[in-house]
């Protein structure tokens, strides 16, 4: 009898199996108990939990956190504080981190974002999402209706853990034809608790949709979903409808937890379902 819970459905894929029992109690806690709440107040209770992050205190836990999270003991150095500070006065500093440099890259389409690509599926191939009683298509994330997606486009979801790069950047140049708010809950993000449905939080947590046209008038449609914690989902002040973007310009930052679903004309040329996705990489 099978004793664990594999992540999605990938039997090769280990690295996130946890006991069914505990899969189980995770999602009632996320989606019953805390999803239970009013909107209201699991902002409320995230804009508290966030503040220790905003305390100069917080700076401590940055040094025993590249530690434990961080092979690398040069990680850092690639990275500067937000908002041309000279130092990293809070850990909020550290999450909200900027490149030196951005990633170089020659290619025309590149990953918006950094982490796990736990979803990737053609849209024609995504089944309907209980959400509250109700069946809603993928469309959903997006704020749109079933069928605005033409179904041979591609749907992709990342989730960035908090030791992840928090800022999304533009996967393509093009010209911006739509934001919008979505209005939602923030109910847990991390997938391997919610099985064969790893993106149930991007149908209902609060969100931001941006749509690009890239030059070939092909509209890329992207969702940047919060989660428990997220204080702010802060879009760049240069993200406006009928502005022009360049790959690898900045559209959004997260403050602590997200995720990152995309709906593109074309499937990944190099990654799969369960790898690991970093911003600039070839998409």
């Amino acid at each position: 009898m099978q004793t664990t819970a594999p992540y999605y459905s990938d039997s090769n894929f280990t690295i996130f199996k946890v006991p069914y029992w505990r899969a189980y109690f995770y999602k009632f806690l996320s989606v019953q108990l805390w999803g239970g709440l009013p909107n209201k107040l699991q902002k409320k209770i995230s804009c508290w939990y966030t503040k220790f992050y905003q305390k100069p205190i917080s700076k401590h836990i940055i040094k025993p956190y590249l530690r434990i999270n961080y092979q690398d003991e040069n990680y850092l150095e690639k990275f500067k504080p937000p908002f041309g500070k000279a130092t990293f006065d809070t850990f909020q500093d550290f999450f909200t981190r900027e490149f030196k440099e951005l990633p170089k890259q020659s290619h025309k389409y590149a990953w918006p974002c950094e982490g796990l690509l736990c979803e990737e599926a053609q849209i024609e191939q995504m089944g309907l999402a209980n959400i509250k009683g109700e069946l809603r298509s993928v469309e959903t994330v997006f704020g749109l209706k079933e069928g605005d997606i033409p179904k041979d486009y591609n749907f992709t979801n990342v989730f960035l853990h908090n030791k992840n790069y928090h800022r999304i950047h533009a996967p393509v140049t093009g010209t911006i034809r739509r934001i919008q708010h979505i209005p939602g809950d923030l109910v847990v993000l991390r997938p391997w608790i919610y099985k064969q449905n790893p993106s149930l939080p991007a149908f209902r947590n609060e969100r931001y949709t941006i749509d690009l046209a890239d030059t070939t008038g092909k509209i890329w449609h992207l969702s940047v979903i919060g989660g428990p914690a997220v204080g702010t989902i802060a879009l760049h002040g240069n993200v406006k409808v009928g502005k022009t973007v360049s790959i690898m310009d900045e559209l959004a930052l997260f403050y602590l937890g997200s995720t990152c679903c995309m709906a593109s004309p074309y499937p990944p040329s190099l990654h799969t379902k369960n790898t690991f996705v970093e911003v600039g990489m070839p998409y």
